[in-house]
């Protein structure tokens, strides 16, 4: 008998985007590398990689996580 069951089944109302797949699935059908979620709305699922480019440009063009002397660095090491 094993000791910890792993958990396929989501909640009812659970939406989740599979990245191998290209799919929505309601509850985590795939394996948690292979998924974006939980959404609450299939639609919101379907959008699922629309949202993170969207996040993905947000942070890559945020002032507040890009170092100011970046062209400062002459070795790996920071010397």
């Amino acid at each position: 008998m094993a000791l910890f069951k792993k958990r396929t089944v989501g909640k009812p109302g659970e939406w989740y985007y599979c990245l191998v797949h290209k799919t929505v699935e309601e509850g985590p059908e795939c394996p948690a590398q292979n998924r974006f979620g939980p959404y609450t709305s299939r639609e919101a699922a379907q959008h699922a990689m629309d949202t993170a480019r969207e996040r993905n440009l947000e942070w890559e063009t945020d002032p507040k996580w890009h170092d100011e002397d970046k062209d400062d660095r002459s070795s790996p090491s920071g010397d």
